[in-house]
């Protein structure tokens, strides 16, 4: 087909404004879907996506739509709204022209709705506004017409109205795309580029990559390369998606399918790297994407030690599916050999363990969530501290570093002091305060990383009655007062319960730690002492009272003396016990104290 009857797009928006039903609707009227076999979210494939109702893994799809006689090939790629899921979102509009942004017309614009337009902007996309769901009894499509001229800057007269649902108004958006979304400007002539955007494994056929062909044509049996991983390998099969895989002779510049090269090493084909021809072939790659920046880090352990060689082969292929979260080997005390992960954001740790026990069929424990720290020490030396062990000794550390988001709430105009309220109780800079409409304001801060993973997103929730909704990008690293809270129990720290915390809320951080260990630890024959210490002193301290046998339950009747000395020779040896006496914690201590409170 000739590239100027292609069109490239892709659907953003916030979580939940309709974005699978829309791309459901523009699939069965196009053809894509057959009669009778229409379901709800079709390109979510994932049974986890279906049963939160939520996009995880942007989708692509060709339709085939003919307008005043022409027939032109449009490849939409559906993407999830959730801001953890971000980096699927902007590898997806580096194989687009443009983007449909939908807004809810009940909701409105929504903090993920103004991230997703500032990528879009980022990437020179062509923007077509769209308002959805003006079916509903509450929307009010003039008031979110405002909204978007406000943040867009376009004419009234741009917006489109549409109803995923009814279908009402997706016709008009399909002719929108086809006008007002450009052709992609490089041509067959041109020597082979192909943006590898996302990937997959295939028991039988390996990895199976999907590309953008940028420049040239990619055919059947041709050998290619990967520019940046350097390997080399021969094209078995190629085509595109319908969403079914139909396979074709070739994929010619700005047609977007998928290869399959039959290598079995996921490290050869990744994510972001650019497809040549393996002769004769591009010189330059295309500019590929920014590697993504974790930002929330948990440990993940089988609960059988067995398991660990299975669990290390399926994050392996995860990775392949999901490049934004990385994993390195790690040991606990506790709970044997594991990994270090780092995801993007808690959903996505929640949704990756969760990928992990099905599709893997693995039982895992998760640890409590935390960030990555910048530590300079007495000699100037810099690192990155990414679990509360390896943090240095307090009279060693100069300086402790913590990492800032730049947080964007968007809140209904009566909710404005409880989110203000919540946000200074979580360490926030307040920034600045724009009004969208009469009764839309968004609200800006600087917040450190840490705040943000310890129930934020849920407490906002609550004190908004579920109406606001944020965003959040990496800001930078500020130094903060920021100590290292130890636990130990008598006597001994123990590393799994250490963690960074500011040094005003160490003493209630704990005191609350050492109230639910006495709670947890058994009795032991001798007291027992569990205090926090903050560089070497003491702030808060429980006892677990020793376990007392009965030493007098043998004596019948008799002189008091006689139980007396029983109890004295009891207490001199209890004395003794506590000097020498080693604690053997249970392993279900460590686990009840250390994994994430959604695990609990």
């Amino acid at each position: 087909m000739e590239t100027s009857q292609i069109r490239n797009f892709c659907i953003i928006a916030h979580i939940d404004h309709g974005k699978s039903t829309l791309a459901d609707r523009l699939m069965e009227l196009t053809g894509a879907i057959e009669p009778g076999r229409e379901r709800p979210q079709f390109l979510d494939s994932m049974e986890l996506e279906r049963e939160r109702g939520i996009t995880i893994k942007a989708q692509a799809v060709r339709l085939e739509y003919r307008r005043d006689g022409r027939a032109y090939q449009l490849n939409l790629i559906d993407t999830p709204g959730h801001v953890d899921f971000n980096y699927e979102v902007s590898r997806t509009l580096a194989a687009c022209e443009g983007a449909v942004l939908l807004v809810d017309a009940a909701q409105g614009v929504e903090a993920q709705t103004i991230g997703n337009l500032h990528l879009a902007k980022e990437n020179g996309l062509a923007i077509l506004p769209v308002v959805n769901k003006i079916d509903l009894p509450s929307a009010r499509p003039d008031e979110v017409t405002d909204e978007l001229v406000e943040i867009l800057g376009v004419e009234a007269g741009e917006v489109l109205f549409c109803s995923a649902k009814t279908g009402a108004g997706v016709e008009g958006v399909l002719s929108a795309v086809v006008e007002r979304i450009p052709p992609p400007r490089r041509g067959r002539e041109e020597d082979l580029r192909a943006l590898v955007f996302d990937s997959t494994y295939d028991p039988y056929r390996g990895v199976v990559t999907f590309v953008r062909v940028v420049s040239g044509v990619l055919r059947q049996g041709m050998e290619v390369r990967m520019m940046a991983a350097g390997s080399r390998a021969s094209v078995e099969t190629l085509g595109y998606l319908t969403p079914e895989m139909e396979p074709a002779g070739e994929l010619s510049a700005g047609e977007v399918g998928f290869v399959a090269t039959g290598i079995k090493d996921v490290s050869k084909l990744p994510v972001g790297d650019t497809l040549t021809a393996f002769s004769e072939g591009a010189a330059d790659p295309l500019p590929g994407y920014r590697e993504p920046k974790p930002m929330v880090f948990a440990g993940l352990f089988p609960v059988e030690n067995a398991d660990y060689q299975q669990l290390r082969e399926a994050l392996a292929k995860l990775r392949l599916n999901d490049s934004s979260f990385n994993y390195e080997p790690e040991s606990s005390l506790a709970l044997g050999f594991g990994f270090r992960c780092g995801f993007l954001g808690l959903l996505h740790m929640d949704v990756v363990r969760e990928r992990l026990e099905r599709e893997y069929d693995l039982e895992l424990i998760i640890t409590a969530p935390n960030v990555v720290y910048r530590v300079t020490d007495k000699s100037g030396n810099e690192l990155m501290v990414n679990n509360p062990s390896e943090m240095p000794a307090a009279n060693m550390v100069d300086k402790v570093e913590e990492p800032y988001v730049r947080l964007l709430v968007i809140t209904p105009g009566d909710m404005v002091g409880p989110v203000m309220e919540l946000c200074q109780q979580h360490r926030c800079q307040y920034r600045d305060m724009v009004y969208l409409s009469s009764n839309r304001v968004e609200i800006s801060y600087s917040m450190p990383l840490a705040e943000m993973v310890s129930g934020f997103y849920d407490r906002l929730k609550s004190r908004s009655r579920g109406y606001a909704s944020l965003d959040y990008e990496l800001e930078g690293f500020r130094e903060g007062p920021l100590v290292k809270l130890e636990i130990l129990v008598q006597g001994e720290p123990i590393d799994a319960f250490s963690s960074i915390v500011p040094r005003e809320r160490a003493q209630a951080a704990g005191r609350e730690i050492a109230a639910k260990l006495k709670s947890i630890i058994p009795r032991q024959l001798f007291e027992l002492a569990i205090q926090a210490s903050v560089g070497g002193r003491v702030i808060a301290r429980e006892t677990v009272p020793p376990r007392r046998k009965d030493v007098t339950a043998k004596c019948y009747g008799g002189d008091i003396t006689r139980k007396r000395k029983l109890w004295e020779k009891q207490k001199a040896g209890k004395k003794r016990m506590k000097m020498v006496g080693k604690v053997e914690l249970p392993q279900e201590a460590f686990i009840a104290m250390i994994k994430s409170d959604d695990d609990a």
